[in-house]
């Protein structure tokens, strides 16, 4: 049988392109109901690792026993047919983990993640198999063995470079995760298909017609209705940057991301005050020396967006100043815009990387608020003193810094970090804790300032009429919870700020309290 070497090439390129195609979309499988923390990201590249491990010990095995081109393309096959499984088995998995996930209930989404993860093991490892197995087919002089080696994984390698992208950039964005499995499932078996009828004839195929009718059945009942199926669901989709829910309870429209285990967004039209983190931002300036007057606020910068909560909050209290609102993922703009009513004229909506936004911005704002979560992490590049060293850098000589900081009930390593980075550039640092939250506020101004002028400014503010009473209200909120300066620990810089270390270790050790069934 002659060698077909090209198709080979073919074949190869295929094979790489989809085992990374199906790392990068069991991240976002996975990250919609688990979240997107490293954690989550180790798991899956650590044990895909193990699984390619196992695939090239067993197709140099396989090849030296079978060496030949019937069997590769049968291998190559299974792999697609298994890939195109994936979705089906696991959705509903996935849907009773959403559900463990929002009760907390942590023995059934510890098993969920392992049984989702265990799906992979059959295809990821039939994927393995294919270089070991094409580089026995397509040596036949041994003295070529390192070149043809070389050849074929830099060919294996370039389709794991667009098995990368193609995903996250293009597919997942425009059909969604699981149609997303089935496209690259149904690529790999058309390049099996063919090849298996190039060396065999087509009467070889008849045993494998039946894979995509049965993909195509267990696709119609699985992927029927939506992803996850809390209550009060109105909108779902994904986009480059995040799986998006649209929740509505009673009077409330939510904007939930991911996992779901924040609420990024609140609207309702009838209410401004939602008690959440959302309103505190507005407070910062009013540490300034009493009295600080409203209408020195006169703009603002948002670092994390989302559906527009805080810049509608603003505009009611401060009126049409000058917004601009920094949201990475474009998709949550054009949701905040028809979902939660963000359609206030001073509000431009910037659809850009927060950090690089507001380095870029030609402005300077009375408030920068930050509150870029990907729960439950900061990302690092926003809590390190060179990034704190841009937004002193713009806002005015009057200004303040407002950003949301997660803690535990007894666990305040990230409040003690970020509140001693901030004040290697600020003067003047607070903090204050969000009742029924494990949220807190850190606060800081450009001015050397102390904490008697905020309860100065709210006693001179309160009796007057013309003051929204939103703002009252949130800073009678604000300062009965003000707590003690943060200890004094590391200064994170953007070479070294372990947020992710931290945060971990908040999260580990308040599950294993035991606190987490109090959730339920």
């Amino acid at each position: 049988m002659k060698l077909d070497l090209k198709y080979l090439y073919v074949a190869i390129f295929s094979a790489g392109m989809t085992a990374l195609a199906v790392e990068m979309s069991a991240s976002r499988l996975l990250g919609n109901v688990f979240g997107t923390s490293n954690l989550v990201w180790a798991c899956i590249i650590g044990l895909i690792l193990i699984y390619l491990t196992l695939g090239y010990y067993l197709g140099g095995q396989w090849a030296d026993r079978s060496p030949s081109l019937k069997t590769f393309y049968r291998i190559l096959i299974w792999a697609a047919f298994t890939v195109g499984l994936i979705p089906d088995v696991s959705r509903p998995v996935l849907r009773l983990s959403a559900s463990a996930f929002d009760q907390m209930e942590m023995s059934i989404l510890f098993g969920s993640f392992t049984a989702v993860m265990i799906l992979f093991v059959i295809p990821v490892t039939l994927l393995g198999t294919i270089s070991p197995f094409a580089i026995r087919l397509a040596v036949r002089d041994p003295r070529h063995t390192g070149a043809i080696a070389g050849r074929l994984s830099a060919i294996s390698t370039l389709g794991s470079f667009l098995g990368t992208f193609l995903p996250v950039l293009v597919l997942i964005p425009a059909i969604g995760t699981y149609r997303t499995f089935l496209a690259f499932s149904g690529f790999l078996y058309l390049i099996g298909m063919v090849g298996l009828a190039r060396c065999a004839g087509w009467r070889s195929l008849l045993p494998y017609l039946a894979m995509p009718i049965i993909l195509g059945i267990l696709t119609w009942f699985a992927l029927q209705g939506p992803d996850k199926n809390p209550p009060g669901l109105v909108y779902e989709t994904e986009s480059a940057y995040n799986y998006i829910q649209v929740i509505k309870q009673g009077d409330y429209i939510m904007l939930r991301l991911n996992d779901g285990q924040g609420i990024h967004s609140v609207y309702n039209p009838n209410q401004l005050n939602y008690y959440g983190t959302w309103e505190q931002m507005l407070v910062a300036p009013y540490f300034n020396p009493a009295p600080y007057d409203p209408s020195r606020v006169k703009s603002m910068a948002i670092v994390g967006l989302a559906a527009g909560t805080t810049a509608r909050q603003a505009t009611a209290v401060y009126g049409p100043i000058p917004i601009d609102g920094f949201e990475i993922d474009p998709k949550i703009i054009a949701i905040g815009r028809r979902y939660f009513g963000m359609t206030e004229p001073n509000l431009n909506a910037i659809a850009q990387d927060g950090r690089w936004g507001l380095e870029h911005s030609t402005r300077r704002y009375q408030i920068i608020s930050i509150d870029a979560y990907r729960p439950p992490y900061i990302p690092p590049e926003f809590t390190t003193r060179e990034f704190f060293t841009i937004v002193r850098n713009h806002l005015t000589e009057n200004g303040a810094l407002a950003i949301n900081v997660g803690r535990s009930p007894t666990d305040r390593s990230l409040i003690n970090a970020l509140g001693t980075t901030i004040g290697s550039v600020f003067p003047s640092v607070y903090v204050m804790d969000l009742p029924n939250t494990f949220n807190s506020i850190l606060f800081a101004t450009v001015q050397p300032t102390q904490a008697s002028n905020f309860a100065a400014n709210l006693a001179n503010l309160s009796p007057r009429k013309d003051i929204n009473p939103l703002l009252i209200s949130t800073m009678q909120i604000t300062l009965v919870n003000l707590k003690p300066a943060p200890e004094k620990t590391e200064v994170f810089t953007d070479d070294h700020a372990p947020i992710e270390w931290l945060t971990n270790q908040l999260v580990l050790s308040y599950l294993v309290s035991g606190d987490a069934s109090k959730l339920k």
